[in-house]
């Protein structure tokens, strides 16, 4: 008896790295409004001859320059773990999500120092809610892509070195927050 050839294989959904992006897409979008509304606000303050910032309160420009810094080598350490990944270079891609996260974890420790230093109250006024509703949400994120590159490093390094697009979702994760970051520094941290 003949048998027909078996089917080719299923190609791939990349069903994490399009969850990825719709979590980016909403992070996004959540950050835009909150960057919207700080605009709003700030604009609103200038026009109708009101300070804007409170004068007694400073935050040191050092830490939010570290942390737009930091990103420079999350970006590089990401796309080596995803380099080494499709290599399947196990020692290499645990020494880039290892130093991922732990580059995570400095700009998390330069936003807490951020918020020590100011010692600014939430319910000061408009300033300080917006002020602590944006970079509280960006802070979160944070938390989260170290999270999600917990979560990498123990499924790559628990054996799972076929499941290569958990890498890739997590440096497009680090990439997009980077851009999102880049503009909460700028409107929240230089313009003010």
């Amino acid at each position: 008896m003949l048998a027909l050839p078996t089917a080719p294989a299923p190609a791939p959904r990349r069903q994490l790295f399009v969850g990825t992006a719709l979590v980016i897409a909403g992070a996004t979008a959540l950050v835009g409004g909150l960057l919207a509304l700080f605009l709003r606000f700030r604009s609103a303050a200038v026009d109708a001859g009101e300070p804007w910032m409170p004068t007694d309160y400073k935050f040191s420009m050092v830490a939010a320059n570290i942390m737009l810094i930091s990103l420079l080598p999350i970006g590089v350490f990401a796309q080596w773990a995803v380099y080494s990944a499709k290599r399947d270079d196990k020692v290499h891609t645990g020494l880039a999500l290892g130093l991922t996260g732990l580059m995570g974890l400095a700009f998390i420790n330069a936003q807490a120092f951020l918020y020590a230093t100011t010692a600014m109250p939430i319910a000061l006024g408009t300033y300080s809610v917006l002020f602590y509703a944006v970079t509280g949400v960006t802070l979160a994120l944070a938390v989260v892509g170290v999270v999600f590159c917990g979560v990498t490093a123990f499924r790559y390094l628990g054996g799972r070195t076929t499941d290569r697009e958990i890498v890739s979702a997590l440096a497009m994760y680090w990439y997009a927050y980077s851009a999102v970051f880049a503009a909460v520094w700028f409107v929240v941290y230089v313009t003010k």
